[in-house]
């Protein structure tokens, strides 16, 4: 008999025991009791099968592929979001069809986290059964009656009122404030709103009677309601359970899992709709002749199977179909049934709720029996107790047993081992029945051991719930509006992104005329990028930190192949004299060689030399400063190529030819330029950014000559040094750019690249939280500490859109107090920050391949664009964006992107091997 034992079973269903203390032994009534209440037994297996069979119709709704037979809507109720216990204001609430035949007005006023709980005024008012059954108009007719006459007696402004509307039907919402009537339930049937949106109805029977100025914001279930109310607890209360007259469930869903939603963000209230659980697989071992017959004499047969197993709206019917059975097989009341006792309806869930309490007494057991006209015997009133106790423990049991399905899928999406979870629970039921919570729980235990469940009893019967609802609905869309201005500046349209493009192009045109720019547009003396004819052994350095890397590149046919070797630089050398630091490079140049076989050898070299140089010439370059921790003396304002060969010199055995010093934004498009000969643009986006490309010689003032190329370095990371970009510049870069190391410099890339702009989001955040629209408003001093937030976080959270778990992760590491709207929020913030860097970085892109097209004078140009840096590889949407944005402002130019493989290494190879091929040309 699974787990439990015969002795503990009869005693949790409800059955008769000799051994129950002060019972007495079976009679032949009792015995007959016993055999008819089996059928209220419930296994633990039977429990299983019916846990596994809700969540697999769950999970079947939630992809939209539900099955009739299954008829579990999971309907989304469009509330994102549980309460912050900052809500606060004045809100109405109107109730309709959570306690059946009644409806609730109330006025509720929520004071936030350090005001003091102010209790809800409300008033209950009757619906007449005429109006239950009649036009759908009169209904609303009646509830906006209702809230008339609460008003009245409760003197209010003539401010509008914002009203949440707790509707607990069926219903397909399409919003928070829209919401179509899917079928009546619980006694109602008006006719003409089946089909019809719910909140239209009330809001035109509410102007009808024109007496106040009422907002409907939002529909909720009581479900919902129950959840929303539940007092905070140490975390958020993410489920809600009623067994009322009826029964449902809701709970928070990752929003992704919601197939009718489309999105892909956040969470949403899921509304399971399981009273309308019960194809005949899934309930058929556990329907009784009992329930088959409270069903036909419904009003709605075969509808609600499982709802009519739970709900209190049939508890007592269920009650009375046993007794009136029992009385009629002679096991009770003398074997004399009564006019009252075959009446439907005769025995409500209050009746039941007594019977069974042993507090009530015996003599409270034999009242109410007497007053359905029986004779009651001895032992009526015991075996009376039984059947209650049977119909309502299995009652229980089922709940359970759907609950662990809704606990179960919660586990399994949040990808939890051991989900902690508080449930709200609300309804007449749970409030008046003894036991019911306890068996609930001992079944929820039973079958989800790995969920720690909290049961928090909801407060004013959902009514608050659904005033937070609202109150939640309008914090939401205050603090949208406040994330909106404040990331607005970032959203760039068109029109101020072709104002960068034309302005940089300006820019372009006077640093290469030699006029005052913000760009300097460097000659870097390389004439040619490689047309596929290049052959030979080179030899390239490649230099910028503290290890540096000598590289051998063989140029064949077949391609490029490359063996290398890092060296590290000590910090004494690289702070030594100059002579020190580059006697240093060639004896590791030297060691390099021996393990190649290459000594004696006067292999062309190429030096990617990644300090801030002024170049005279392919192979001129004069260091300007030391950056990266180096400070090598009597370098500056120094020929780095000389200071290199000197010390080659000094080194009499070893013979080397420096052909060329490169940067690595040209070496990128030389290694691109390589694969495809189309690509005469190099880009940068890392930890700072930069471009080049091929420009017309006769365009570059500072370079004799008027025929050819020569690739240009731009030093674009200076471009709106002059205050051309004053106008996108929000105040977030102001304080980033103030803190900085070189402020008022490098303008372009401190809106642009990976040093920044983890930078530009805390200040954003910092800002935000100050509002009270991130993390409840509280400041943390790790949000306050600079550079905190790193750039690959925007990386990481903008992969991970799906479940926003980096987001999560990434902020509770530091500290702050997270909720899932926080982590939509810090998403979005990341997304227009990440968006408006690609843009900005596509916009000058587009106004490089522009100028190739119209130097050329061509009406449209193919051209490739060599790519390296961390952020433009790494950062998801970066690329696609930069890509998006030059289609938009170069429709004339078909760009493609190549992704550099190590271009400041084999970049810097190409350039020499290219200026060789050059060099035998003209020589020929």
């Amino acid at each position: 008999m699974d787990s439990i034992g015969a002795i503990g079973l009869q005693q949790r269903e409800g059955f008769p025991s000799c051994s129950q203390k002060g019972l007495p032994c079976p009679s032949d009534s009792s015995e007959l009791v016993l055999e008819c209440l089996q059928q209220f037994k419930v296994t633990q297996t039977q429990l299983q099968q019916i846990q596994t069979s809700l969540l697999g119709s769950m999970e079947q709704a939630l992809g939209g592929q539900a099955s009739s037979a299954s008829a579990v809507r999971m309907l989304p109720t469009y509330v994102g979001s549980t309460p912050h216990g900052t809500e606060q204001g004045d809100f109405l609430v109107l109730e309709l069809g959570a306690t059946g035949a009644s409806l609730r007005v109330l006025w509720v006023t929520l004071m936030g986290t350090e005001g003091h709980r102010m209790e809800p005024r409300s008033q209950e008012f009757v619906i007449p059964p005429e109006v239950m059954l009649g036009p759908g108009q009169q209904l609303f007719d009646f509830a906006a009656h209702c809230l008339s006459e609460f008003l009245d007696a409760f003197p209010v402004s003539t401010q509008d009122l914002q009203l949440g509307f707790s509707f607990s039907f069926p219903c397909h919402q399409t919003g928070l404030d829209r919401s179509t009537l899917i079928s009546w339930t619980k006694g109602f049937r008006c006719s003409g709103v089946e089909g019809h949106d719910v909140v239209q109805l009330l809001r035109d029977a509410i102007k009808r009677q024109g007496a106040y100025s009422i907002d409907v914001v939002a529909v909720v279930n009581d479900t919902v309601g129950t959840m929303m109310g539940c007092e905070p607890g140490v975390g958020p209360c993410e489920v809600g359970l009623v067994v009322d007259t009826g029964t449902n469930a809701c709970y928070m869903e990752e929003a992704r899992h919601v197939a009718v939603l489309d999105e892909d963000r956040g969470r949403v209230c899921v509304s399971v709709e399981w009273g309308s659980f019960g194809d005949d697989e899934a309930l058929g071992p556990v329907l009784t002749t009992f329930d088959h017959a409270l069903d036909q004499e419904s009003l709605n047969p075969g509808a609600q199977r499982f709802e009519k197993m739970i709900g209190g709206l049939y508890l007592g019917e269920l009650v009375r179909l046993v007794l009136a059975h029992l009385a009629q097989q002679g096991a009770l009341f003398g074997g004399c049934t009564s006019p009252a006792l075959l009446s439907r309806g005769s025995i409500l869930l209050e009746h039941v709720t007594e019977m069974e309490d042993p507090l009530a007494g015996a003599a409270r057991v034999h009242a109410i029996l007497q007053d359905l006209g029986l004779s009651v015997g001895t032992s009526d009133a015991e075996l009376v107790r039984y059947v209650c106790t049977a119909v309502f423990t299995r009652a229980a049991r089922l709940c359970g047993a759907a609950l662990a399905a809704v606990l179960s899928r919660l586990q399994h999406s949040r990808e939890q081992q051991m989900l902690q979870i508080a449930v709200a629970t609300g309804g007449r039921v749970f409030e008046r029945h003894p036991s019911f919570l306890s068996i609930l729980q001992e079944t929820v235990m039973l079958l989800v051991p790995e969920c720690d469940v909290s049961f928090i009893p909801s407060v004013d019967g959902g009514g608050r719930g659904v005033a937070m609802v609202t109150a939640v609905a309008a914090r939401l869309a205050a603090h949208r509006r406040l994330l909106e201005e404040t990331l607005a500046p970032f959203r760039l349209n068109r029109e101020q992104l072709a104002a960068v493009q034309a302005q940089m192009q300006e820019a372009m045109a006077k640093g290469l005329r030699g006029e005052a720019s913000s760009l300097r547009m460097l000659p870097t003396y390389v004439r040619a990028t490689p047309d596929g004819s290049e052959r030979g052994d080179f030899l390239a350095l490649d230099l910028g930190g503290t290890n540096f890397r000598v590289l051998l590149v063989r140029v064949t046919a077949g391609g490029v192949q490359i063996t290398s070797q890092v060296y590290s630089i000590p910090e004494c050398v690289a702070q030594g004299s100059g002579q020190q630091l580059f006697d240093h490079i060639v004896d590791c140049i030297v060691d390099f060689q021996q393990k190649q076989g290459l000594s004696g050898q006067s292999l062309p070299l190429g030096f990617t030399f990644s300090f801030p140089c002024r170049q005279l010439g392919l192979d001129q370059g004069i260091l300007l400063n030391w950056t990266k921790g180096f400070n090598a003396s009597d370098c500056e304002g120094q020929d780095v190529v000389c200071l290199l060969r000197e010390a080659i010199g000094r080194k009499q055995a070893v013979k080397l030819n420096v052909v060329a010093i490169v940067n690595d934004t040209v070496g990128t498009m030389m290694s691109c330029g390589y694969e495809d000969p189309r690509c005469e643009v190099g880009l940068i986006v890392g930890t700072g950014t930069n471009a080049c490309y091929m420009e017309e010689l006769r365009n570059v003032a500072s370079v004799a000559g008027d025929s050819g190329h020569m690739c240009i370095n731009m030093e674009w990371g200076a471009f709106g040094d002059d205050g051309s970009l004053g106008l996108l510049r929000t105040c977030f870069d102001a304080n980033v750019d103030q803190a900085s190391i070189n402020p008022g410099k490098q303008s372009f890339e401190k809106m642009i690249s990976g040093m920044y702009l983890g930078e530009i989001v805390r200040h954003i955040l910092l800002h935000l939280t100050s509002l009270g629209v991130l993390f409840r408003g509280q400041q943390t001093q790790r949000l306050q500490t600079r550079d905190i937030f790193k750039t690959k976080f925007l990386s990481e959270i903008e992969s991970d859109s799906l479940a926003l778990r980096q987001v999560r992760a990434i902020l509770e590491d530091l500290g702050l107090p997270l909720t899932s709207d926080d982590a939509l929020m810090v998403l979005e913030v990341c997304q227009a920050v990440s968006q408006r860097a690609a843009q900005l970085c596509g916009a000058g892109v587009a106004a490089v391949v522009e100028k190739i097209r119209e130097n050329r004078g061509l009406e449209e140009l193919t051209v490739s664009v060599g790519v390296d840096g961390t952020l433009y590889k790494l950062h998801p949407h970066f690329s696609g964006l930069v890509a998006a944005t030059v289609r938009e402002l170069a429709p004339r130019c078909a760009v493609t992107f190549l992704q550099s493989e190590d271009g400041s290494g084999k970049g810097a190879a190409l350039v020499t091997a290219v200026a060789c091929r050059l060099a035998q040309m003209d020589h020929v």
